[in-house]
């Protein structure tokens, strides 16, 4: 089976960060956000992977080449972004014919058992129950339990199970033939040619699907939602840095996640901190963050904010006399 992972979204929610990363490899408890994907999927027995690529495409694939040589890999450029249903169809040359394909995007983590849904008897959708399913795709069920209607964003939903990125398509050339026919013929929803609706062509010519619940789920689209899945893989024993070097004059609040050859003194680090490779950090308290490699930072606060590679941030210094009874806001 192979893994297909869409990663050609400009990721403008993230901009400026995104204007020279791609959103994939933005770093996440000491791993870039396709790595974890890359490694769940390799656990789970996966060893071809298909991406398509597009903005600032060429980072990527660089890094999968050079991080991940050992797994079969195939590249296909989405030179224009329609939609995710529209990338998948994109890669209808390479994927024509597959036995099964599983489907993830590439800005999304997830808590799952793969090998799981990797072994269902029908194709499969990851769902979990959200409170205003508005904003996804949603699932609907039929009285046996199966999915018997798939729709997205809608306006009035009839169920609060959203799909969140995970699919594993059993008949991968009805999967492109339904998509095509939304192609050929203008179908779109939101002005885009949805995933959702070629599998709901799928459905009305009687492909099953059944759902895996995701237990955890987290769409790093956004900065809050980042930050938070920076928290909670840091909490997470396996993630965060142990047998740190000694930092001169600087305190340590796990978890935290430091890269290599860091120069870090006079400083407060934590909790929930991950910092990149060769980074200069000198008087500075830092918590709830992430800060990529090469990044210069001086006497400043911060917290809850993402700092990209090569950024160099400087703050500023004040000497006091101040009298009785006097209220100064620097804020």
């Amino acid at each position: 089976m192979k893994a297909v992972i869409p990663v050609a979204g400009a990721g403008t929610n993230l901009r400026p960060l995104t204007y020279t990363q791609p959103k994939p490899l933005i770093p996440v408890a000491g791993k870039t956000i396709i790595s974890f994907i890359i490694e769940q999927l390799v656990e789970a027995g996966v060893t071809d992977f298909v991406f398509i690529i597009g903005y600032l495409g060429e980072k990527i694939k660089n890094f999968v080449e050079k991080n991940y040589p050992n797994i079969n890999m195939e590249f296909v450029n989405q030179e224009e972004r329609f939609g995710l249903g529209h990338a998948i169809w994109t890669a209808r040359d390479v994927l024509r014919n597959e036995d099964g394909i599983f489907i993830i995007l590439g800005d999304t983590i997830f808590d799952v058992d793969l090998e799981k849904m990797l072994k269902s008897p029908d194709s499969c959708v990851g769902v979990q129950k959200v409170d205003d399913p508005r904003n996804f795709g949603v699932v609907e069920k039929g009285e046996d339990g199966m999915v018997s209607k798939v729709i997205e964003k809608p306006k009035i939903p009839k169920s609060n199970l959203a799909m969140v990125g995970l699919y594993k398509i059993d008949d991968v050339n009805l999967l492109l033939d339904s998509i095509q026919y939304n192609i050929e013929n203008d179908i779109r929803t939101y002005s885009e040619f949805q995933l959702t609706d070629g599998l709901q062509g799928m459905i009305e010519k009687g492909a099953k699907f059944t759902t895996m619940p995701v237990d955890n789920w987290f769409d790093c689209g956004k900065k809050e939602i980042l930050l938070e899945t920076n928290a909670m893989l840091l909490n997470k024993q396996s993630y965060g840095s142990s047998n740190l070097p000694h930092f001169e004059g600087t305190i340590i609040i796990h978890p935290v996640s430091i890269g290599e050859n860091c120069e870090i003194q006079n400083s407060i680090i934590g909790p929930h901190v991950t910092i990149g490779n060769n980074t200069v950090i000198d008087y500075a308290i830092i918590k709830d963050s992430i800060i990529g490699s090469y990044a210069s930072i001086a006497n400043i606060v911060l917290q809850n904010s993402v700092i990209g590679s090569d950024a160099a941030i400087k703050g500023w210094s004040q000497s006091l006399n101040i009298g009785d009874n006097t209220e100064i806001d620097f804020s």
